[in-house]
């Protein structure tokens, strides 16, 4: 595949999954805001906090590692039976990993009261179960990424959240009282339905025209198990020591990532009610960043280990396929910032109206509104660093992957110390002020990376971290109008004022948008051209 096609393939796959988390999300906010009338805030707090940690623990533990080291070395060029052989190691990582914290939540933790959330250990098992079951599909989702079908993510994913809603909603109404069952059965439905699809598309898929066509390296589904070829190895062993190498990365980055959640889990800084309700707001708050970010970090990050050599310096690089990537970083920084620019000025003056449109005095009272305003503010740091870790990530050789290990280990340890000691003084908001904290530090390290990797060439893709003038005249202008239409219209005066107060916003953020498309020229183009403009016709 050339670069070109690799640059339309990612792009497509970045629109899909955009789409795919905008509909996860929807599905998502509105699941929650219904059960929120038929649950109480302790069973969503166990159910969004404790349950699913365990379940992202086991299969961000078990799958993450193996999935970036086999995107970054399973081109159409390597071997795939060795490739899905490293894969299935997958499974009983899994089975090791559900062992130890199936241990650990049942025994260790808190148990929460049986009367107000009744069922606990049999849900904690369930949870371990639906985890595994997803461990199942790793090699065929590994072979649908290197091989862009970028529609098969997006059908079984909707299938799978669309079967676990369904049933979330049918037992909430039908049987309230089986309380945790009701969420386990629904997360086992979920990862059921995402192997079945899989299985059933490269079932239909492999030997057929199609297959042929593409130059799939596969015949038939038997070949996705686990076997040995003559006078070959079973695995890849550099595949394996990369591995290795991300393995250990990615134990700190689950920290990084979980972090508030573990802080919550482990040193009970917060009720389980009030655990329900930072979820709900860590949730509302992320959605943008989760259904429009993190799809375009996962897309652009097959982009970059496809289109650079690992470790490889700039002038060892094929020079037209490193002005494409610099273009695109480029491109990708200032999209991620105008958006998260936005986000958090607006997010200021409509914090308060949202939550109490969305959650009614249970969310808009009390610490709510603070919580979001802050989380506006932090989805701005979470784009940037997004894009600068894909990048960073895609470009490091194997000894910097190693070596970063070690600034993780110490941005985890200075991450939790600080999250205890911030919520301690401001609750929930402190989890957020040191997420900033975290956050931020990444962002120099990556940076640092990025100066250094183009120092030496005619390329600045770093720019993009710089908008024009005019848009941020632009923002502060709708910041200042909008704090004082909150202050005047909103939120007590009936939903005249309500309507008059979404209005005045509605105008400031044409004006922003105007903004953007008269001087972000580049940026527009970028956006026209389905995310990826197509510069190698211009630089080859």
């Amino acid at each position: 595949m050339g670069s070109e096609d690799v640059l339309r393939s990612a792009s497509t796959l970045a629109s899909y999954n955009v789409l795919l988390q905008v509909m996860f999300r929807l599905l998502t906010f509105f699941l929650n805001a219904f059960t929120l009338r038929f649950v109480s805030k302790e069973l969503i707090g166990v159910v969004n906090v404790r349950l699913m940690l365990l379940y992202s623990t086991l299969v961000f533990l078990s799958r993450e590692a193996f999935r970036r080291a086999c995107l970054s070395g399973g081109g159409e060029d390597s071997n795939w039976r060795q490739n899905i052989n490293l894969l299935w190691l997958t499974f009983p990582l899994g089975c090791v990993w559900g062992v130890l914290l199936v241990g650990v939540w049942a025994f260790v933790l808190q148990a929460p009261d049986p009367q107000a959330v009744p069922h606990y250990l049999p849900a904690v098992c369930l949870f371990c179960w639906a985890a595994m079951q997803e461990l199942l599909a790793e090699p065929l989702w590994v072979l649908a990424q290197t091989h862009m079908l970028v529609q098969l993510k997006v059908i079984a994913e909707s299938l799978a959240m669309v079967a676990k809603c369904i049933v979330t909603v049918v037992m909430v109404v039908c049987a309230p009282v089986w309380g945790l069952y009701i969420f386990a059965a629904a997360q086992c439905v979920y990862s059921g339905f995402l192997v079945l699809c899989y299985v059933v598309y490269f079932t239909r898929f492999l030997g057929s025209a199609e297959a042929e066509k593409k130059g799939f390296p596969l015949q038939s589904i038997t070949e996705t198990l686990p076997g040995r070829t003559q006078g070959e190895s079973m695995i890849n062993l550099k595949l394996a020591r990369l591995t290795w190498s991300f393995f250990k990365q990615s134990f700190l980055k689950q920290i990084l990532t979980e972090g508030e959640r573990y802080v919550m889990t482990f040193l009970n800084v917060l009720n389980f009610g009030d655990q329900g309700v930072y979820d709900i707001i860590n949730n509302l708050g992320s959605m943008v960043a989760r259904f429009l970010f993190l799809p375009i970090e996962e897309s652009f990050y097959v982009f970059f280990a496809k289109v650079l050599e690992r470790g490889q310096t700039v002038h060892q690089q094929k020079q037209g396929e490193v002005a494409m990537a610099a273009d695109v970083l480029e491109c990708l920084l200032k999209l991620v910032l105008v958006i998260g620019l936005i986000i958090t000025v607006f997010g200021q003056a409509y914090s308060h109206l949202a939550l109490d449109i969305y959650g009614g005095d249970l969310l808009s009272s009390g610490t709510g509104p603070s919580l979001l305003r802050c989380y506006s503010a932090y989805v701005l740091l979470l784009a940037v660093n997004g894009i600068t870790e894909c990048f960073t990530f895609a470009a490091m050789s194997k000894e910097e992957v190693d070596r970063y290990n070690f600034v993780m280990l110490g941005l985890s340890v200075c991450f939790l110390l600080l999250s205890y000691w911030l919520t301690g003084l401001l609750g929930g908001v402190g989890f957020i002020l040191a997420n900033c904290c975290n956050m931020s530090l990444r962002i120099t390290h990556s940076l640092v990376f990025m100066h250094r990797y183009f120092k030496a060439s005619p390329y600045t893709p770093l720019v993009g971290l710089w908008p024009r003038p005019a848009l941020l005249g632009s923002l502060a202008v709708s910041y200042a109008l909008t704090t004082v239409s909150e202050s005047v219209l909103c939120c007590d005066g009936g939903w005249l004022l309500r309507l008059v107060h979404i209005a005045v916003g509605g105008v400031c953020l044409l004006g922003v948008m105007a903004t953007a498309f008269v001087t972000e020229t580049r940026l527009v183009e970028f956006i026209k051209s389905q995310l990826l403009p197509r510069y190698s016709k211009k630089h080859t």
